[in-house]
C-alpha cells in the first residue's frame, strides 16, 4: 500500500495550539508500574493508552523520550498498566510527581511475575515489554498482556487538563 502524500512546508499552529487541540480528546487515565532489579517499584502517569490488537493482545502507551524512567521501562521485561477509577485522580497526581517512594502511600498486590497492581482500579494488564518505537519525542511501547482483571467502575478521565469522571463540571 502507498501511503507516500506531500507533505506541508510549515506548520501553520504552535505547540501551545497543538496541546489545546489534543486535549479537547478525553481520554482514561492510568498508571504504569513496574519492578526494579533491585526489588523497588517504579510508576507513572500515562493518558496514553490504547488497545492495538486481540489476537495477539496488544496494547500500546508512550513515555517522553527524556523521562527519567525511561531506561527502567525500556530495559524491563514486564510491566503492569492500571486503569484507574473516576475515585483515584489522587494516584494520577501522586505517580505524576517526583515522590521518593509513592508506594508506601497506596495499596497494592503484587501481580504473577512480581509487579505492583494497585487496588481499586477498574482494570488492569500485565504486560510483556514486547517492542518499542521512538517517534517525535517520545517512545511509543507496545505490550504484550498476559494477564488482564476487570472491576468495573466509573473512569477517570483527563479533559481540557483537568481529572474528573465521565460526569465532569463544564
Amino acid at each position: 500500500m502507498n501511503t507516500s502524500s506531500p507533505r506541508a512546508d510549515t506548520t501553520a499552529f504552535d505547540s501551545v495550539h497543538f496541546r489545546q487541540a489534543l486535549s479537547q480528546f478525553a481520554t482514561g487515565v492510568t498508571v504504569i508500574t513496574t519492578r526494579l532489579a533491585d526489588g523497588t517499584f517504579r510508576g507513572l502517569t500515562a493518558s496514553s493508552f490504547n488497545s492495538v490488537s486481540l489476537d495477539p493482545p496488544l496494547v500500546l502507551w508512550s513515555l517522553k523520550s527524556k523521562a527519567s524512567s525511561m531506561p527502567v521501562f525500556s530495559g524491563n521485561s514486564h510491566y503492569v498498566i492500571n486503569i484507574l477509577a473516576a475515585d483515584q485522580a489522587h494516584l494520577a497526581k501522586l505517580f505524576s510527581t517526583r515522590i521518593e517512594d509513592p508506594f508506601g502511600q497506596v495499596e497494592f498486590e503484587l501481580s504473577r511475575t512480581g509487579h505492583p497492581v494497585l487496588k481499586g482500579c477498574t482494570a488492569w494488564f500485565e504486560c510483556h515489554n514486547r517492542s518499542r518505537y521512538p517517534e517525535g519525542d517520545h517512545v511509543i511501547f507496545v505490550g504484550e498482556v498476559e494477564h488482564c482483571e476487570v472491576h468495573p467502575r466509573e473512569p477517570l478521565v483527563f479533559h481540557g487538563g483537568r481529572l474528573g469522571g465521565l460526569h465532569m463540571p463544564a
